[in-house]
């Protein structure tokens, strides 16, 4: 296993990865240009630009649900400065390795008087939280079901995952996670309240995603059904959980991308869906270069308030 990591962390091998995840992506495009092509070509124009609000409100949803594990840590920033840190931290995902986005928004909560320890630890439950929500949305779905029609026992497993949101469960793991790393324990434990939370703008969020990814659907030839906006939603929140298990790849470029288009509705055909895909792609990479300029103006903002003026003497 320690070999294994060490070749993971090895520079070259994790460009290479993500040479090859981009190759492979471009060789789908290019398999399926014709078709790609004739999608984006019938595309309704109106959807496709109103697709980017609930796009947006997938990354701006899973900052809150964040926040509220960071305050139920102990460290209740204020919602700007929540933001700006978050956000301007995010534009890390996109370096290969997965884990620059957790060191800088880290590094920028410091600033903010939040122990580094606290900041990861947030971060970790909130990943959890999403991963867990987005596979009670998405494994019935898309992996029991067809179409988005929902097996009626597959709401079974939702307990059994929520097994691992339990506060007793996730303070355990955190506490063996810091002794491991030979750091202090946190300073408070995780509340069945605050995890509540989390999991409440995590759901929220994977309904905005799949509504986004719904909409461009319908724009490139999907009917608009309920249906449809259960098996969006649901192929986004798996798709989105397999780019991220590919942790060497940025923002899980080229795996999310093959996951999408293979489990989105079929009546789209191979090329509608490689569209979506990368529609989806373009999109959210807009809306984080947005919102970490917004966060960067909200914070110079900030500091600049915070900044003494000149004092007057006598």
């Amino acid at each position: 296993m320690t070999r294994v990591v060490a070749v993971l962390r090895s520079r070259a091998v994790r460009h290479g990865l993500v040479v090859a995840a981009v190759a492979l992506a471009l060789v789908a495009v290019v398999r399926e240009r014709d078709a790609v092509g004739a999608a984006l070509g019938r595309a309704d124009v109106g959807l496709v630009v109103a697709s980017a609000v609930p796009g947006a409100g997938f990354l701006v949803l899973g900052m809150l649900g964040w926040r509220a594990v960071l305050a139920d840590l102990g460290s209740n920033l204020p919602l700007s400065r929540a933001f700006a840190a978050f956000f301007v931290g995010q534009l890390g995902k996109y370096l290969p390795g997965g884990v620059w986005n957790v060191v800088a928004v880290a590094e920028l909560t410091a600033d903010l008087a939040v122990p580094r320890r606290r900041s990861l630890a947030a971060m970790a439950v909130a990943t959890l939280v999403s991963v867990v929500t987005g596979l009670a949305l998405g494994a019935p779905t898309v992996l029991l079901g067809a179409e988005g029609a929902v097996t009626p026992w597959a709401w079974a497993a939702i307990p059994v995952l929520a097994v691992g949101l339990a506060p007793p469960v996730l303070n355990r793991l955190l506490a063996v996670a810091l002794r491991w790393a030979r750091r202090p324990p946190l300073e408070q434990p995780l509340t069945a309240g605050g995890v509540a939370r989390a999991a409440v703008w995590s759901s929220l969020a994977w309904a905005s995603a799949g509504a986004q990814t719904w909409l461009l659907a319908v724009a490139l030839g999907t009917t608009p059904s309920w249906r449809a906006l259960a098996s969006c939603t649901g192929a986004y929140a798996m798709a989105w959980i397999a780019g991220f298990l590919v942790f060497v790849l940025p923002a899980g470029i080229g795996a999310r991308e093959a996951a999408l288009a293979a489990l989105l509705p079929a009546a789209l055909g191979a090329g509608g869906a490689i569209a979506v895909a990368l529609l989806v792609r373009v999109a959210q990479t807009v809306a984080d270069l947005v919102l970490a300029l917004v966060g960067w103006t909200v914070a110079r903002r900030l500091r600049r308030d915070a900044t003494p003026g000149p004092v007057s003497g006598p």
